[in-house]
């Protein structure tokens, strides 16, 4: 059933789609609750307050939802309508045949740089298991296709990780998703710390593997997006916290680029049952505020 409508959603306009989910998003965002709060609060600590930035990154979030039918089962269709400045940034990292940790936060559209991706080189994805089993089969046929292969968060998923990247191919996960209990670190996030996953450090360090950041930026109008890859600067610390809190301050800085289109509404600061508590920031300069261009933005629209 869950195919039947996505499968029927896919054929609309991406220009519809982008607009139901706006208007969607918005609605959602008008009620109060958890989510407004939560949103407006994360989109604060980055340097981002105020109502009109709130309302524009509810709005995107909407998109990213509408669009996923779109992208997941008419993904030639949505390829054709992606532009990228960065791809010499892959073709570099393929060249020293060591595979590649692609890290795609919650920024735009982050099931089409993993297609994109894809289209360079073979590449596994690794996804937690949704709670409810009806949505199963819908995941499993969307994420997987030619070139690209989705595998659990358990550690089966992990060893399939290894041998991806000893093949030379590419693996990507989402470096901004709140890991369990003793599989991730206290670090930096927007000058607050966050419990952040330690995978792909583990992964990538001890055989100097490419980190790259990538990010499916949504143009107006439906009319496709712009896809961003940016290499993280190696070799990678040894420590697995400083290795996390420069994975975040990459990350910061790329949302800088287009931050409406974050995922603010994400509980990225939660503490996982059975975790230390967080430790205090540091304080960085600066970085209360964000940037004074970034902020004022939200009063030029």
């Amino acid at each position: 059933m869950l195919v039947a409508l996505f499968r029927l959603l896919a054929r609309l306009p991406l220009s519809v789609l982008h607009g139901m989910g706006r208007f969607f998003g918005i609605l959602a965002y008008t009620w109060p609750g958890k989510y407004r709060d939560r949103l407006r609060a994360n989109a604060a600590q980055a340097g981002y307050p105020g109502d009109r930035f709130a309302r524009e990154a509810a709005a995107q979030a909407g998109a990213m939802i509408f669009e996923m039918p779109k992208v997941w089962f008419q993904p030639d269709h949505c390829l054709a309508r992606v532009v990228s400045n960065d791809d010499d940034v892959v073709a570099a990292a393929r060249a020293e045949n060591r595979g590649i940790v692609f890290m795609t936060p919650h920024l735009g559209c982050f099931e089409i740089t993993a297609r994109h991706q894809a289209r360079q080189m073979p590449l596994t994805v690794m996804f937690r298991p949704p709670r409810k089993a009806a949505i199963a089969p819908l995941l499993d046929e969307a994420r997987n296709t030619s070139n690209l292969r989705a595998v659990p968060a358990t550690m089966q998923g992990v060893r399939e990780f290894v041998r991806a990247l000893r093949r030379g191919e590419g693996i990507g996960m989402l470096p901004d998703q709140a890991p369990a209990r003793g599989e991730g670190v206290w670090a930096p996030f927007f000058g607050r710390m966050a419990y952040t996953v330690t995978l792909p450090g583990k992964l990538a360090a001890p055989g100097d593997v490419p980190v790259i950041l990538a990010a499916g930026e949504r143009l107006p109008r439906g009319q496709g997006w712009r896809v961003h890859y940016v290499r993280v600067p190696g070799p990678l610390p040894e420590s697995a916290e400083a290795q996390a809190a420069l994975f975040n301050a990459a990350m910061e800085t790329l949302i800088r680029r287009f931050p409406e289109q974050y995922l603010w509404s994400y509980n990225r600061y939660k503490t996982p049952r059975g975790a230390p508590p967080a430790p205090d920031a540091p304080v960085a300069e600066g970085h209360a505020g964000a940037s004074a261009a970034d902020a004022s933005m939200d009063d030029a629209r």
